[in-house]
């Protein structure tokens, strides 16, 4: 009997091109973003700083460095709870503001019913503030706020306060200030990614909810809330994490001494003081691991609670 002949194949396999097209973004990915975050984990572990002209390190401690990020100081305050506190109700008071006016925005814009005219004016308008530096921002807000600044001539003026309000040493004034900053920068953005959310939901939908009889309301929760649920996990839990990592806007606006009385100093913010002249490699490795389990363990917390319902 002869041998039997395998078929030969017909056609081109183009498979192999996807990967060699997606092959930079790994090989970039490995080198400037993994390999730290692995040298970061590793230098955790080591006693590896500068005091004064003398290096001290590196030494193997083992857990020594988060031991002390969880030791609290002369005053019974635990330095990174603290800062951590802060952190979480800086971002509460920007990004819940924020997700709320962009998502009343976004259904405002692509209503079906008011068919509003010109969004990509709107969209513009918008997001300007989102082009402006985080630095310039708060150097803005730092001359418009300040004992000798616009606002408190104007307040003085109208006979509204007697003297100047000293806006950045009180405590509320400095966090409402850092908040409203994040809050005008990072909206445009969120309505943005929301209303192309809204955009891919097929309009047969809304068509059939009015057929039924539903309102603007049952619309809203019964139909655009359910389907734009994916892009809002996404928007809440990318704001989320850029919250944890604030460190622009109230490091130029309080001098990075997070004034008054250290209740505007972020996590990013203390870990920068460790890389600062001590060049403590050590506990700037320790501060950004925890961070890195504090923005991982809220993430699935924030993806679980919003997406349950809606996975059933």
């Amino acid at each position: 009997m002869g041998r039997k002949l395998k078929p030969r194949k017909t056609g081109v396999s183009y498979a192999k091109w996807g990967y060699i097209f997606i092959l930079p973004f790994f090989i970039t990915y490995f080198i400037f973003t993994l390999t730290p975050q692995i040298m970061t984990v590793y230098n955790s572990f080591f006693e590896n700083y500068r005091n004064g002209l003398k290096q001290v390190g590196p030494n193997f401690v083992g857990l020594k460095n988060y031991v002390a990020l969880f030791t609290p100081d002369k005053n019974g305050t635990v330095g990174m709870l603290k800062y951590f506190g802060n952190t979480l109700v800086l971002w509460v008071m920007g990004a819940v503001p924020q997700i709320v006016v962009a998502l009343l925005l976004a259904v405002f814009f692509t209503s079906y019913r008011l068919n509003i005219k010109g969004q990509q004016f709107f969209k513009t308008v918008i997001y300007m503030p989102n082009l402006i530096m985080a630095a310039a921002f708060s150097m803005l807000f730092f001359t418009l706020f300040s004992t000798v600044g616009p606002v408190n001539q104007i307040l003085l003026a109208h006979g509204i306060v007697e003297k100047s309000v000293n806006f950045l040493g009180l405590k509320i004034s400095v966090r409402i200030l850092i908040s409203l900053m994040n809050f005008l920068m990072w909206f445009g953005n969120t309505t943005i990614l929301l209303m192309a959310g809204i955009q891919g939901i097929d309009q047969n939908m809304f068509e059939a909810a009015e057929i039924d009889g539903a309102n603007s309301l049952q619309v809203f929760f019964r139909v655009t809330l359910p389907l734009l649920m994916p892009i809002l996990v996404y928007t809440v839990i990318t704001a989320m994490i850029g919250g944890l990592q604030m460190f622009d806007v109230p490091q130029v606006l309080t001098n990075g001494k997070g004034v008054p009385d250290r209740a505007s100093m972020t996590m990013v913010m203390y870990l920068n003081n460790y890389l600062g002249t001590s060049k403590n490699f050590g506990m700037a490795g320790a501060i950004s691991v925890v961070l890195f389990i504090i923005s991982a363990g809220l993430s699935m917390f924030v993806y679980n609670s919003l997406s349950r319902q809606y996975r059933k």
